[in-house]
């Protein structure tokens, strides 16, 4: 597989200004809360991971992030940018810098894989039926899945259809890309493969991350950062670089989580 070669490399994270900012977001479904002003940030180039157990809110606060689930209370920025107060021509042109990829995939299986991959260049530009045929072959070629546009999901094994949803979260060449549960139901070789390429994706073209991810081994071989939530807290309890939270965190709990995959990765 080989990526664009014009693309620029992936610089030091720490270097970068915010891509993302989370200001004291407070999401609720109906009158039940699930995480209570939540504050981060992400950094432009930066892969964060959210972290934590089952219930305490990872899916919620990536729905809210992406503009699935309206939050009751708070401010999401992007480069700068209110996402949550801006006009709904503005929030389109947000939507346009972000690509997510979820966890079922969400491929629709009436359609070729070329059909689902041109759905967001469709939507969102003015490319000819040709470009965007162009456009979707090289997206294809970019995850490792050179032609095949003319299959049906069903076609595809668990793995090809991961990468076949990564390739139409990146048609649009986003600055930000959302996983959740990337590497779900896929075997663990396959899983690999799929963080081999997520990085590739991540170092070649400066892509910001933000997975949602229970994997440790994911967590520790792919994070520049983790944020741990907590479901009785309802919010972070832990904010930091993955190994370095394992070895030197006071916290039992933060430890408990993390040390498993810290220990697998020496």
């Amino acid at each position: 597989m080989k990526l664009s070669d014009n693309s620029k490399l992936q610089s030091d994270s720490a270097t970068q200004g915010p891509a993302i900012e989370v200001e004291n977001l407070t999401c609720a479904y109906g009158d039940k809360t699930i995480l209570k002003d939540v504050s981060f940030s992400v950094k432009e180039r930066e892969i964060l991971f959210i972290i934590g157990g089952s219930g305490c809110g990872k899916s919620t606060l990536l729905r809210c992030m992406i503009g699935l689930l309206a939050p009751k209370s708070g401010e999401i920025r992007y480069f700068g940018k209110s996402f949550l107060k801006a006009s709904q021509e503005e929030q389109r042109d947000i939507l346009k810098s972000f690509g997510v990829l979820y966890q079922s995939n969400a491929l629709w299986s009436s359609m070729t894989i070329a059909e689902n991959i041109a759905l967001p260049l469709e939507q969102y530009t003015t490319h000819s039926k040709e470009e965007i045929a162009e456009i979707v072959a090289l997206k294809l070629e970019q995850v490792g899945l050179p032609g095949v546009q003319e299959l049906y999901p069903r076609e595809l094994s668990g793995g090809m259809k991961k990468r076949a949803a990564l390739a139409r979260a990146l048609a649009l060449d986003p600055k930000i890309v959302f996983f959740d549960e990337p590497t779900s139901g896929l075997d663990p070789v396959t899983a690999r493969g799929m963080d081999d390429l997520i990085l590739e994706v991540s170092k070649i073209f400066g892509t910001t991350m933000v997975i949602v991810s229970h994997e440790l081994s994911s967590i520790f071989s792919l994070a520049h950062r983790v944020i741990l939530l907590d479901g009785e807290v309802q919010g972070i309890i832990a904010d930091g670089e993955p190994k370095k939270l394992a070895a030197e965190s006071h916290n039992e709990q933060i430890r408990n989580f993390l040390l498993p995959g810290q220990l697998r990765s020496l």
